[in-house]
């Protein structure tokens, strides 16, 4: 079964010498708001999860939860230490057990440091790696925290993501400053911006290994057909396993689908996109073998990088001799023809055999050029500038 989980950053108020934070009346929608000095608690109402993580340093409120009235010992040491700011994890077991008493669920305090440089920031998120599981879902409050904690937050929903397993559904906000005259304060749902993140991951993989894929599934919540989106996968899938002439009639077929594309997060990057994409309209198909040639190459993918300055090679042979390059043994003849004017174009072939199959040439010179990844460019972009003069 899949645990809902709310995770509530806690600061140090003092508004109100009662409750510490200042009271407001958080509007969620139009069928639900709440009047409370925490905000954390309202959410929990509202979201109803299964439990509760309640994350803070050595002096935030924790005694925002209880009548600060009372002679209890635990209690006046508690608030004590939240003044001093000298809160310890063995004093939180008394919030702990008040909350999950008066909200029937699980509850869990957390102690963080304050986040001043990269150790507190790297411990914090290891903290927050430790109280939750695999498979949970996660809701962020980060309303009453430090306001650097924020910030802290959004690495820490993309952190227990990637490296716990968790889901992020959301992040809240209430927005004390905009309160509006009528006295309510608006909740803000911040989880666009974890969708921005994902976009950016999404580039970052493409940069990297060059599958534009990656846009398909954001595409399609962005609000484009989904028929449309999964074609950049299938063109991303023609070529990755070397064939450009279906790879670029797919891209041509989604391309008006990405230009025509508005959506709030599409839209932001639809220009990007549309440049990583546009080497299907570049000339004839040794040009668009040669630009993805070029672009493997930049991207450090040297097999494909190879593989197809050599297929462009061949194309262009066939082209020349206005043979058909769809014509396996057409190209063959080509190929055999264009060798003999270009020797040099001998050393492409063998390059890419010796990356395909992983044997290092005979002769020591090249095998030395495989053995550093520097010589291996000069070598792949003398070899383009020697094959493909203009």
């Amino acid at each position: 079964m899949t645990i809902n989980t709310l995770i509530s950053f806690l600061g140090k108020g003092k508004a109100d010498p009662q409750t510490g934070y200042r009271t407001a009346t958080y509007r969620f929608d139009a069928g639900f708001s709440r009047r409370v000095a925490f905000f954390g608690m309202a959410l929990t109402e509202y979201l109803k999860p299964d439990r509760l993580v309640l994350v803070g340093t050595a002096g935030s409120m924790w005694d925002v939860f209880f009548e600060r009235a009372g002679d209890d010992d635990a209690m006046l040491q508690l608030m004590a230490a939240v003044e001093a700011g000298e809160v310890t994890q063995d004093m939180l077991d008394l919030p702990r057990r008040e909350l999950a008493r008066q909200l029937g669920m699980d509850v869990d305090c957390l102690l963080i440091p304050y986040a001043r440089d990269a150790g507190d920031q790297a411990e914090i998120l290891r903290l927050l790696a430790g109280v939750v599981q695999p498979g949970e879902c996660l809701s962020l409050d980060v309303t009453h925290g430090f306001r650097h904690l924020p910030m802290l937050a959004l690495v820490a929903a993309r952190y227990l993501s990637r490296v716990v397993g968790v889901k992020v559904e959301q992040l809240y906000y209430g927005a004390l400053e905009m309160t509006t005259p009528e006295g309510e304060t608006p909740v803000l749902k911040l989880g666009g911006l974890l969708k921005m993140l994902d976009w950016v991951d999404a580039l970052a993989t493409y940069d990297k290994d060059g599958d534009y894929g990656v846009f398909a599934r954001l595409l399609a919540e962005d609000g484009m057909a989904k028929g449309d989106a999964d074609l950049l996968t299938r063109a991303a899938y023609f070529e990755r396993t070397g064939n450009p002439v279906r790879a670029r009639e797919t891209l041509s077929t989604v391309f008006s689908s990405v230009e025509a594309h508005r959506g709030a997060l599409g839209g932001l990057f639809r220009e990007t996109l549309k440049k990583r994409i546009s080497w299907f309209r570049r000339g004839k198909r040794d040009d668009w073998e040669l630009s993805l040639a070029d672009a493997y190459r930049d991207r450090g993918d040297y097999l494909r990088a190879a593989t197809f300055m050599y297929e462009a090679f061949v194309t262009r042979a066939c082209n020349e001799r206005s043979d058909d390059p769809t014509d396996f043994e057409l190209r063959k003849k080509s190929y055999a023809s264009a060798r003999a004017q270009q020797p040099e174009v001998a050393k492409l072939e063998y390059l890419r055999n010796s990356l395909a199959h992983g044997v290092r040439p005979r002769a020591d010179q090249e095998a030395r050029t495989l053995d550093d990844e520097g010589r291996l460019q000069t070598m792949l972009k003398s070899l383009r500038n020697k094959l493909f003069k203009p």
